[in-house]
């Protein structure tokens, strides 16, 4: 039997809501062992939209080694404190390096951008922030994976990057049941 997926989420304050929230719970509806990580050293984040959210642990208490993915959701001012934060941006380049799946959406992709990891890779983000891809393909798809990295375009593709998430980690006929249960419209 394959071992549960392990994903960690980074929250900032600041964070575009829908964009964490949405994908948290599909993640964890495919039973995708999902850890929500604050960087900024206290478990409670306030979004982007004044909602408070309670983090699963403090981004010094994560064992980054048993984790398969790292997403990144996007807003203002949140994608800019995840910018900053030196020991997050020392994770993704690692993640990176290991060929370990990155994933941001919104805003975020410009923190891969601005690390290199993007250069040559399809990807996607809000628009305004594609100067911050460096030397990535950019695409005008709202969800777009290329090898190990998936990015998205902002909060109304928040389930099509959480749908795609799962197609990633646990397939796409579990991935499809999940679609199907939620009622999530077929697209023409």
């Amino acid at each position: 039997m394959m071992r549960m997926k392990k994903v960690c989420m980074m929250f900032a304050d600041g964070l575009e809501e829908v964009e964490a929230l949405a994908p948290l719970d599909l993640l964890r509806r495919g039973a995708v062992d999902v850890t929500t990580v604050s960087i900024t050293g206290k478990r409670e984040v306030t979004g982007a939209h004044q909602i408070p959210i309670l983090t699963d642990r403090l981004f010094d208490q994560v064992d980054f080694d048993q984790m398969d993915m790292i997403i990144l959701p996007g807003g203002m001012p949140g994608t800019l404190h995840l910018e900053e934060c030196e020991p997050l941006k020392e994770k993704l380049l690692e993640f990176a390096g290991q060929k370990k799946h990155l994933a941001a959406i919104c805003a975020a992709p410009r923190v891969l951008g601005s690390l290199g990891i993007l250069k040559g890779k399809r990807a996607t983000c809000y628009p305004g922030n594609e100067d911050q891809l460096l030397e990535a393909l950019v695409s005008e798809d709202f969800v777009v994976t290329d090898g190990n990295i998936t990015t998205a375009k902002g909060m109304g593709a928040a389930v099509d990057f959480g749908l795609e998430l799962l197609r990633i980690l646990i397939g796409e006929e579990k991935m499809q049941k999940i679609k199907d249960a939620i009622m999530y419209p077929k697209h023409s």
